[in-house]
Parts: structure tokens; C-alpha cells; sequence
């Protein structure tokens, strides 16, 4: 939570500072369009990417398999997205990173780690439960009632 705090009061510090840097530099005008032409490519790299990775969870969908991987792939382009639209030049970096296939896998692989992921249709939970799970024994599946006001009919 702190940290959150910090990254929170840090950023526009530091998003400022670069502004005003860079805008020393090559100008404020130049400044402000660079800052909108990055939106814009990255509005577009978001569409085709984010396209892209919801077409590769509808095949496996219909294949029958747990899209995790493009589950979290939208996560990480929704938020890098959003990153992109804000405007400054570190924010821009970040969100390019998330959108760019090469550095996004590894961030997707690392947060995958981080999940547990199990497919009801293929009963298998992922190699870390799976290394974990242990046969407890027989499953019995029944029905139970609260009390007798739930057998009552409705008046």
C-alpha cells in the first residue's frame, strides 16, 4: 500500500519534470504533439494487438481450453492502454511495454506464476497445484434442505 502511495505521488513528479525537460529542448508545441502522436500509435498498436489476442482466445475456446494466457494478455493491454492515454512520457513507456508481443509474453508468463488455473472441463489443475494435490479420497455429492419453511410450497 505504500508503495502505491509513493508511485502515486512520484509519478507526476516525475512525468513534470520530463515534460518540461524535453519541452526545453525541442519546445512546448513539439512537446505536446509528441506526447498526442505517441496516444496515437499506441491507440493503434492497442487495437491490432488487443484484436489479435482476443481472436487467439476464442480458438481455444472453441477448442475446448482455458484461455488464461489472452485472460491475461487483455489485462496487461487494458492497463497499458490506459497508460498511454495518460499523458507523459514515462506512462507512454510503460504502456508500450505492455504492448509491444516480445516484452509483454514475459510479463504475462511472470503473472501467470502467480495464478492458480483450473479447467472444470479438463478436471487438471496447472503444474504447480497438480504438484501439490493429493487424492483425499472418495466425492460425495448430495442435497440439503435449511429448514422445513424451504419444503413449503410458496402461498
Amino acid at each position: 500500500m505504500r508503495f502505491a502511495l509513493l508511485l502515486f505521488i512520484l509519478m507526476p513528479i516525475m512525468e513534470m519534470w520530463l515534460l518540461i525537460t524535453i519541452g526545453s529542448y525541442i519546445g512546448a508545441l513539439s512537446t505536446i504533439l509528441l506526447v498526442i502522436l505517441t496516444a496515437i500509435v499506441g491507440i493503434g498498436l492497442l487495437r491490432d494487438q488487443g484484436i489479435a489476442t482476443l481472436w487467439r482466445g476464442k480458438d481455444k475456446l472453441q477448442q475446448g481450453k482455458l484461455p488464461a494466457q489472452e485472460m491475461i494478455e487483455g489485462i496487461v493491454l487494458a492497463v497499458s492502454g490506459a497508460l498511454l492515454l495518460t499523458p507523459g512520457f514515462v506512462t507512454d513507456t510503460l504502456g508500450f511495454l505492455g504492448l509491444l508481443p516480445f516484452t509483454r509474453f514475459f510479463l504475462v508468463q511472470g503473472l501467470m506464476k502467480k495464478f492458480t488455473l483450473f479447467n472444470p472441463s479438463e478436471n487438471t489443475f496447472n503444474h504447480q497445484q497438480r504438484a501439490n494435490q493429493t487424492d483425499s479420497g472418495n466425492t460425495i455429492d448430495g442435497e440439503f434442505w435449511d429448514s422445513e419453511e424451504s419444503l413449503k410450497k410458496p402461498k
